[in-house]
């Protein structure tokens, strides 16, 4: 369809340069040929600029034949040499250089060729101002040519940077989605083997009605052993196989572990001011992502703050929610600014995203940046 409109977009053309080239000459009563040869000529001169698109070489080729005709006959050209200028710019905007030499090459001995065939004389000038014009329209042609090829090589390499983007992005989140069910392994199972160990130890002590409660005791002893393997098959499949071993069986740390992070901080060169408020216990697996995304706030103060920046920790616990917010008022460079959104918080948006908070990074108002989350806290 685009094409169809091009064509005929170029057939119009072609065709209003020829009746203006008949018009013209016809007005002007020049030359000692005129008449219907005349006219052919100027039509047959015009003609393949309708086709300048799909054959712009050989159009540019079959106008000399006519104007060169047109020149023996030292009749007026009306319009023709303009189509010729047009097909010369057509070759050279859409074909490779080496065709578009050949076709400044056909345009300059056609007109040479029809300059010295014709009986009226020129003053070198004009043959040279033609000339001028003529290289001009070449060299048009060729920077637009130049510019649309740079053009469409920016487009595909900001594709593939996107694509390579993308790409890093699928792989930060596969690892962080494996990092986060291995902790979440670990504090499930931590609760559930409390729950075993505290049922077998009230089977053995409870002496009312002893056998109800011993059947009623086992099977919780026996659904929270098949719980917690049932959990370690699903969550085994998500966890990435390591190569350094077995995975750790230490305890995940948490916010009560908030001043010895800090203090760490401090000794990498980060001033850090923490503010706590609330101190009662949230459940294991947002301490743990809170505990994280203070880790990687302050992570990312230290990389991208830049010398001199002071940071903030603040934890505000609410009875339905836990607020966190680390924010520096670094400056760093523009370098260091862009890179701050990379693959760890990308991480952090997975875990905040699991427990159905909401999660904000970017600059802070009056220069800096802030991580800022809040937990849903469920009651009870």
């Amino acid at each position: 369809m685009r094409t169809d409109r091009a064509l005929l977009r170029d057939s119009l053309l072609a065709a209003a340069l020829a009746a203006a080239s008949v018009t013209l000459s016809a007005a002007g009563g020049h030359g000692s040929h005129g008449g219907p040869g005349e006219a052919a000529l100027l039509v047959l001169a015009c003609a393949p600029v309708a086709a300048r698109r799909r054959w712009p070489l050989a159009a540019l080729c079959l106008a000399q034949l006519p104007i060169v005709l047109l020149g023996a006959l030292d009749s007026d050209t009306g319009l023709a040499g303009l189509a010729g200028l047009i097909l010369l710019y057509t070759v050279a905007a859409h074909r490779g250089l080496a065709i578009a030499l050949t076709g400044l090459s056909v345009a300059t001995i056609g007109y040479f060729t029809s300059a010295s065939l014709s009986a009226s004389s020129m003053m070198w000038t004009s043959h040279a101002l033609t000339t001028l014009v003529g290289v001009a329209v070449w060299g048009t042609g060729r920077s637009v040519r130049l510019r649309r090829a740079y053009l469409e090589e920016l487009k595909d390499r900001a594709a593939r940077l996107e694509r390579a983007r993308d790409a890093d992005t699928r792989a930060a989140r596969a690892e962080e989605r494996s990092r986060i069910a291995r902790e979440l392994h670990d504090v499930v199972a931590h609760h559930v083997s409390v729950m075993t160990v505290q049922a077998a130890a009230a089977r053995k002590v409870l002496t009312a009605n002893p056998d109800l409660a011993g059947e009623a005791l086992t099977a919780i002893e026996e659904t929270g052993r098949l719980a917690m393997n049932e959990m370690r098959n699903i969550v085994g499949v998500l966890r990435t196989d390591s190569p350094s071993g077995p995975p750790e069986r230490g305890p995940q740390p948490g916010l009560r572990d908030l001043p010895a992070l800090v203090d760490q901080m401090r000794e990498a060169g980060l001033p850090i001011e923490l503010e706590v408020e609330g101190a009662s216990v949230v459940p294991a697996g947002v301490d743990l992502a809170a505990y994280r995304l203070v880790q990687e706030g302050l992570t990312n103060s230290l990389r991208h703050a830049g010398p001199g920046a002071r940071a903030r920790v603040s934890v505000r616990q609410a009875p339905r929610e836990l607020t966190l917010l680390v924010e520096d008022d670094g400056r760093g460079s523009s370098t260091e600014q862009a890179d701050r959104t990379g693959h760890g918080l990308v991480g952090i948006r997975e875990r905040v995203a699991l427990y159905g908070g909401i999660l904000r990074v970017g600059p802070r108002t009056g220069g800096g940046f802030e991580v800022r989350a809040t937990f849903p806290l469920k009651d009870g």
